[in-house]
């Protein structure tokens, strides 16, 4: 799995211009799923989400938690997570998993990261066409691929 995780001051996502999902400070993460996932993959990337310690301390340090700073999750799917761009100029999204295969993936993840965190997350609706809005806050934006883990 491949996250790209921002953290934010305020995100939402609409789907046919309503409201499905919003959360203040937190996380904004897209997910992305390809078949080389697996179930195994799912509690190590919730517990580094959670664990990221990219939240200010007092002192202006990132050193807390979302955990610590009682944040919240925006999760939203994103297939393009997988594009190959090695060749021409038109992605190809052949990594990406299919429906079948990533909406499991998916929900089991939403429910990892709830139990986790000790409460509920916010979604979007996997494979609507969606309209996040967001306040990235730093900026910070990180890069996890399940399938590197450095």
């Amino acid at each position: 799995m491949r996250a790209l995780i921002q953290r934010v001051s305020q995100a939402s996502v609409k789907v046919e211009n309503i409201i499905v999902g919003e959360i203040n400070k937190g996380l904004l993460i897209f997910i992305g799923i390809e078949d080389a996932d697996n179930e195994e993959d799912i509690p190590w990337l919730s517990n580094k989400i959670i664990n990221l310690r990219i939240f200010n301390d007092t002192n202006g340090i990132m050193n807390h938690s979302l955990k610590d700073c009682s944040g919240d999750i925006l999760l939203i799917s994103q297939f393009t997570l997988h594009a190959s761009t090695k060749k021409g100029n038109r992605p190809s999204y052949i990594r990406a998993s299919k429906p079948e295969t990533a909406i499991p993936i998916y929900k089991n993840m939403i429910a990892q990261l709830e139990k986790d965190l000790g409460k509920e997350i916010a979604t979007g609706i996997f494979g609507a066409d969606m309209k996040v809005n967001l306040l990235n806050d730093g900026p910070v934006t990180i890069w996890i691929d399940t399938k590197n883990k450095e």
